[in-house]
C-alpha cells in the first residue's frame, strides 16, 4: 500500500476507516458512524482529517459526519443521488467520476443493491476498495432498496478489480456470514480454514477486515455464481444462471 490504513470500531459492529498518505500528509475518513472514536484515533496519531467520504445514507454510516466535519474542517463528499438524505455535502459525486486525493486517483463506483444510491470508493494505487454495505467480508449487504440483479451486478463489477485488492467493508460480520456459507457447504476445506482464522481473530478482538478480493472470490457464496459446487448446494439445476444462484443464496441468507 502507498498509504497507512487505520480501522476504527464504532457503535456495536461498524467500522470507519482512516487513510493517511504520508507523502502529501492527506488524511481521508470513509464513513462516520460516530465522531468521537474517529476524533480520538486522529488525535492520538497527530492527524487532521482533510476529507470525509460517505458510501450511503444509512444512519450507522453518517450520523457522526457533520460533527466530524465541524471539528476538523474536513470536506464532506457523498453521492449526488443521495444528497437529499445525506448531511450537507461540500461535493456531490456520481459513479464514473475520479477524485484526486493526495497522489491517488480515487474511482467513484456505482454500488446499488443495499440502497439504490450506494457508491463505493476504489483507491487503485493503494489497492483499497471501500465497499460500505455492498460487498461485505464473506457476504453482501441486505437488499433494503435495490434488487438482486442490481447487487449481483455491483459485486461482479468488484470482481473485475485486481485480485490483491483489499476489501474494506462497513461491519464486523465475517463470523456470522461464515456460518451461513458453511451451512451451504459444511465440508468445504477452504471455508473451514477461514472460519478457524476468523474465530481466532475475534477471540483476540481483532478485526477480520480488510480481506483480499481473491479470497472473497474463492469463499464468498455471493461471488461464486458460476461454481457448480455451490449451485448444487443450493439445489439449483445445472443450467441455473449466476444471477439465479446469487438470488437463491441471498434469499436463504435472509432466512438464516
Amino acid at each position: 500500500m502507498t498509504v497507512d490504513l487505520l480501522i476504527v470500531p464504532c457503535l456495536s459492529d461498524n467500522y470507519a476507516y482512516i487513510v493517511h498518505e504520508a507523502a502529501t500528509d492527506t488524511t481521508t475518513v470513509i464513513d462516520v458512524p460516530e465522531a468521537a472514536p474517529i476524533l480520538q484515533a486522529l488525535n492520538e496519531r497527530g492527524l487532521k482529517a482533510n476529507l470525509i467520504l460517505l458510501t450511503h445514507h444509512h444512519s450507522d454510516h453518517i450520523d457522526g459526519a457533520a460533527a466530524l466535519a465541524a471539528a476538523t474542517g474536513a470536506k464532506l463528499i457523498g453521492g449526488a443521488r443521495d444528497a437529499h438524505r445525506l448531511p450537507q455535502l461540500d461535493q456531490a459525486v456520481s459513479p464514473g467520476e475520479t477524485l484526486p486525493i493526495g497522489m491517488e486517483h480515487v474511482a467513484v463506483l456505482d454500488a446499488p443493491g443495499h440502497t439504490v444510491g450506494h457508491i463505493a470508493f476504489y483507491f487503485p494505487e493503494a489497492g483499497l476498495l471501500f465497499s460500505g454495505d455492498s460487498l461485505m467480508s464473506w457476504g453482501c449487504g441486505r437488499l433494503f432498496e435495490g434488487s438482486p440483479a442490481q447487487m449481483h451486478e455491483t459485486l461482479q463489477q468488484f470482481c473485475d478489480l485486481p485480485d490483491e485488492t483489499l476489501i474494506c467493508s462497513g461491519h464486523e460480520c465475517t463470523e456470522a456470514n461464515g456460518r451461513f456459507a458453511l451451512s451451504l457447504e459444511p465440508d468445504n476445506p477452504e471455508l473451514l480454514a477461514r472460519m478457524e482464522e476468523v474465530r481466532e481473530a475475534r477471540a483476540r478482538m481483532r478485526p477480520t477486515v480488510p480481506i483480499e478480493l481473491a479470497r472473497e472470490k474463492r469463499t464468498n457464496p455471493f461471488l461464486r455464481g458460476d461454481d457448480p459446487a455451490l449451485r448444487a448446494a443450493l439445489d439449483l439445476p445445472e443450467g441455473a444462471s449466476a444471477l439465479e444462484v446469487f438470488t437463491e443464496a441471498r434469499m436463504r441468507k435472509d432466512r438464516f
